[in-house]
């Protein structure tokens, strides 16, 4: 199945896929290839669906696979934010339903659409095969992270136009080396959305309540035992070598296969793969065909 764009939205018309109808928001979704267990990324902040499209082209050779633009995010209408993780899980699930992606599903995790994919798994865990966990957000980040990294001592501040105006022209050339192979259709406005005020303010935003996100997964049910790779990027992107210092970066990426390794222990049938040379934001650019691999091995344990 694949969708043909449509117009007259708030987030504007996406250059490839469509928008459905959930609880009044029309939210953009794109799909491709056929079978199933059906395979569904939720991206990280200030990152969008089609930020994925090279990957999911490769899953989709070999089953049905599902990009995605949560509510106020992307080509999708805009909602107040930051949500709970119950609101996501409970947009994505319906969904998923009213485009016929039927379950369950395998989910490929970026940064915080993590904490929106084990939230889905507590609130569906009928629904969920298998997860992929690209350096997610997990309920344990403070335990396994040094005070100076805990969630609640790095928050997010929204950024004034004068700072918006400043990264977006610094910004561009980044995402147009990040997209340089894209068709020239969806490279274009990938760009210009990402180096937008809105997609960087609403990419903010929609981080801005990682505290809450812990307690409200600690708070729910035990996560579902699903096959489950947890991939960490211990390279250093341009942000973190600007504000933390080489001993932090060693911790932190210490602290990181401490985690990710934990969260693989957590299930029957659960593996940590590190990614020594890919970065956290740009990681499914870095390491594609490492996690084209991760992605297919679950889903070849989840049909066992």
């Amino acid at each position: 199945m694949n969708q043909r764009a449509t117009d007259g939205r708030d987030g504007g018309a996406p250059p490839i896929g469509g928008h459905h109808r959930v609880a009044g928001h029309q939210l953009f979704l794109h799909s491709s290839g056929e079978g199933g267990p059906a395979v569904v990324f939720l991206p990280g902040a200030s990152s969008v669906g089609l930020d994925y499209l090279k990957i999911h082209e490769a899953v989709a050779a070999f089953t049905t696979s599902v990009l995605y633009d949560r509510g106020g995010t992307g080509w999708s209408d805009r909602v107040d934010l930051p949500r709970t993780a119950s609101e996501v899980a409970a947009e994505l699930h319906s969904l998923l339903s009213t485009a016929g992606i039927a379950g369950p599903y395998v989910l490929v995790a970026h940064s915080l659409g993590g904490a929106y994919a084990r939230r889905f798994a507590q609130m569906f865990p009928g629904d969920v095969a298998g997860l992929v966990a690209l350096e997610s957000f997990s309920e344990d980040w403070d335990t396994h992270m040094p005070a100076d990294l805990h969630l609640d001592q790095t928050p997010d501040t929204v950024p004034g136009r004068f700072q918006t105006t400043l990264l977006r022209a610094l910004s561009r050339p980044f995402y147009r080396k990040m997209f340089a192979d894209w068709p020239a259709e969806i490279r274009k406005p990938l760009v210009a959305g990402h180096v937008s005020r809105e997609w960087m303010v609403n990419g903010t935003k929609e981080r801005g309540n990682t505290t809450a996100l812990r307690d409200e997964l600690k708070a729910g049910p035990p996560f579902p035992d699903i096959p489950l790779i947890a991939m960490a990027a211990l390279g250093a992107d341009s942000g973190q070598r600007l504000s933390l210092s080489k001993t932090m970066l060693g911790q932190l990426n210490a602290s990181k296969e401490r985690l990710y390794t934990a969260m693989a222990d957590s299930v029957t049938d659960g593996e940590y793969r590190p990614l020594p040379d890919a970065k956290h934001s740009t990681m499914q650019l870095d390491a594609p065909d490492a996690i084209i691999e991760a992605i297919r091995d679950v889903h070849a344990r989840a049909t066992h």
